[in-house]
């Protein structure tokens, strides 16, 4: 809540005393922030600063441990990061918020400075004008500290790798009315994965101003690098499934392969002004400028057995010097909105509505796709580089304008109804980088959610919904495909979503039964170097879950877990074999459980224990070859003292504790098959010192 908000609302609220352990998270990615979640009919997961700095996570694909309905897809190592939520895949150019502002994740993004990250689960219409179906997510960075806040924190993992990072906050002026953040960090990487050793830094800062007690100005700033090589996938050998290979291997093991560049320079401002103790509105701008140069020997495919989805029978592949350098992308947003409440007669109306506008401008040079002999997953092979860049690229354009409505209608204490609208005005152009194919469409899409809850009883709400999404895929710029680089027309989703959101005591939960169908691509499916094709609609997909999570807190333990089951089913495809079955790399279930108990003997010492398990998930459409389903454990000793009089918390953490060898995901991406291992065992110790 902004310092506005809270001001205007001091004479009209009642003072209440919460334990901090029991505030119930709120998201502004639902679209009705100012709600806690077990109040809105949405599904969601709020991920705080806490918890990411407890797990060691470093990136975006570190989080499928906190929610089972959150799996990998194309999460490879020293790259950007892809999720699947409820079994698709989302988009980097479309699914991401920043500040609730849409950013590109087609970079390295850091959890450093993050308060909090939200993953909202379901067709997300109402949030976004554009985006995949299966939600979207929210970063929310560090904000300034109403108390003094000076941490130092350093962390060693892998075969050395070395963080060292440091958090200060607090308030100054005669009132305290100016607040500042400063999130400083910087990690040599040293992974157990041989050949990717790297290294990134991050500087940021949030400010803030209270101005008067009804108006505050907000402003932040990040600057990121990091340099790593990223990780080559496996595949299948033939038509084999090959055991599980040392995670330790990496294919990018080449005398020239240069290590991929992410910069990143990003920030918003933001002026909240309450009208009075109903009513606020805002006004909100920011940009996202980001550099990359994308660098990988690239295992693809077998001309020798004229299968170019996958490697050879006797594990040779085609090598392949790809070189994408100086990709440049800028987005700009600004968003302007009016939040508040009114009653007529006895219904009381909680309103939202909210103008946004973006630009997307995305610039590329040539790029490299050179073969350059033959590799094999052994990574024994020595092959030439020619890094000549002799295929265009494709500049990209964006404009949109979207205007969204929406109203929790409370008919009495128990029966609320939701209305959610958005309509979107998209401008969207494309042309190579030699000045040929030059593309583009406009359009205009509406996209509605409506909903339905009933307080059963105090601490207990059942719900319904229904809403509408649209997604705007771009083919990729791949020499697999005739239209290369091509927009497709909009693709409409729809969601049913039917649920229980209960709390009490020490104990809340969540149960959902969603239905989400999906008109789909052949883009992951027909890329073939040697014969491209033309990308276009094949059929639609259909996934039917269950979502049941929980938590419990009581006394010295602490105990969450949750489970997600999920029927998939492809139909209408123009190729008969994948119609009735499952869409790759979609496991049948996921189940994650933490578990943290205090040691009483031990002042400040906690035993921590995680487990993930995903069910089996086919490799290829049509079913022929599966990967086999794997549970991993994790644990961590934390322990929280003294030393002089500065309060400490160190943890030693073991990822992976059995060391066990596994396919973790089987992506099956611009017509190839991948088969990434999970990581091997991996220690960690971490020391953090409040100042």
């Amino acid at each position: 809540m902004t310092g506005a908000v809270a001001h205007a609302q001091e004479a009209t609220l009642p003072s209440v005393t919460v334990d901090a352990r029991s505030t119930p998270p709120q998201a502004d990615i639902s679209g009705f922030g100012d709600l806690p979640l077990k109040d809105v009919p949405i599904s969601a997961t709020v991920i705080d600063s806490q918890q990411l700095q407890a797990s060691g996570a470093r990136r975006l694909a570190d989080l499928t441990q906190f929610d089972p309905s959150v799996t990998d897809a194309y999460n490879s190592a020293g790259y950007w990061d892809y999720l699947t939520v409820r079994g698709f895949v989302l988009d980097n150019r479309f699914n991401y918020r920043r500040e609730g502002l849409p950013i590109s994740a087609e970079t390295a993004i850091p959890l450093d400075n993050k308060e909090r990250v939200e993953i909202l689960r379901g067709t997300s219409g109402i949030q976004a004008g554009t985006s995949a179906p299966g939600g979207l997510v929210n970063y929310v960075v560090k904000r300034p500290t109403e108390q003094n806040l000076r941490k130092v924190r350093t962390e060693v993992s892998g075969r050395g790798s070395v963080l060292g990072a440091v958090d200060l906050g607090g308030r100054f002026g005669e009132d305290r009315q100016f607040g500042y953040r400063l999130n400083v960090a910087a990690e040599d990487l040293k992974p157990r994965t041989y050949s990717l050793d790297g290294e990134r830094h991050l500087f940021s800062l949030a400010a803030d101003w209270r101005i008067t007690r009804d108006s505050v100005f907000e402003a932040e700033i990040e600057y990121s690098k990091k340099r790593q090589p990223s990780q080559n996938g496996f595949s299948l050998l033939g038509n084999t499934l090959p055991a599980p290979v040392d995670p330790r291997i990496n294919l990018n093991n080449q005398p020239w392969s240069q290590p991929s560049v992410f910069e990143g320079l990003t920030g918003t401002l933001r002026f909240t002004q309450a009208i009075n103790s109903d009513w606020r509105w805002s006004a909100q701008v920011g940009q996202q400028r980001l550099k990359s140069d994308d660098r990988l020997a690239y295992a693809s495919g077998c001309g020798a057995e004229g299968n170019y989805d996958r490697y050879c029978s006797d594990g040779t592949f085609d090598f392949y010097d790809f070189r994408s350098e100086d990709e440049r992308r800028t987005q700009t947003a600004g968003n302007l909105s009016l939040k508040g409440n009114v009653m007529t007669g006895s219904v009381r109306h909680d309103l939202t509505v909210g103008l946004l506008a973006s630009r997307v401008r995305n610039r590329f040079q040539d790029q490299a796709y050179r073969p350059v002999g033959i590799g094999n997953v052994w990574g024994t092979a020595i092959v030439p580089a020619d890094p000549t860049p002799i295929i265009p690229n494709t500049d990209r354009d964006e404009r949109s304008t979207e205007l969204s409505l929406q109203d929790a209608i409370r008919w009495n204490d128990r029966f609320t109804s939701w209305l959610g609208v958005r309509h979107t005005r998209l401008n969207r152009d494309g042309v190579r980088t030699d000045g040929s194919e030059p593309t583009g469409y406009k359009d205009g899409i509406t996209t509605p959610w409506v909903a339905v809850s009933y307080a059963l009883q105090p601490g207990l709400m059942a719900y319904a919904s229904w809403g509408e999404g649209v997604e705007s895929q771009v083919v990729p710029n791949n020499v697999g495909y005739a239209n290369a680089g091509q927009g497709l027309p909009a693709l409409v989703s729809r969601q049913r979503e039917v649920g229980l959101k209960g709390s009490k005591g020490a104990l809340n939960w969540q149960a959902a039964l969603f239905a989400i169908t999906r008109p789909v691509t052949d883009i992951d499916t027909c890329g073939n170097p040697a014969a491209p094709c033309t990308a276009g609609f094949d059929g639609e997909a259909e996934h039917r879950g269950l979502e049941l999570n929980g938590d419990w807190r009581d006394g010295p333990w602490r105990l969450a877990a949750g489970m997600t089951l999920i029927d998939a089913k492809r139909s209408g495809s123009a190729d008969a074999s994948v119609n009735g079955q499952r869409p790759t790399n979609v496991p049948r279930q996921v189940l994650r459980a933490q578990a943290a108990y205090r040691i009483a003997a031990v002042p400040g010492l906690e035993l921590q224990g995680q487990m993930s398990h995903e069910g089996r998930r086919n490799v290829l459409p049509d079913g022929s070859i599966t990967l086999p389903s794997w549970t991993r454990f994790d644990a961590a000793l934390r322990y929280d003292t003294k030393i002089g009089g500065v309060a400490t918390q160190w943890t030693f953490g073991i990822e992976n504790l059995a060391d066990k060898r596994y396919w973790k995901e089987s992506p099956y991406q611009y017509g190839h098959v991948y088969l990434f291992p999970g990581a091997p065992r991996t220690l960690r110790l971490a020391v953090t010192a409040a100042l």
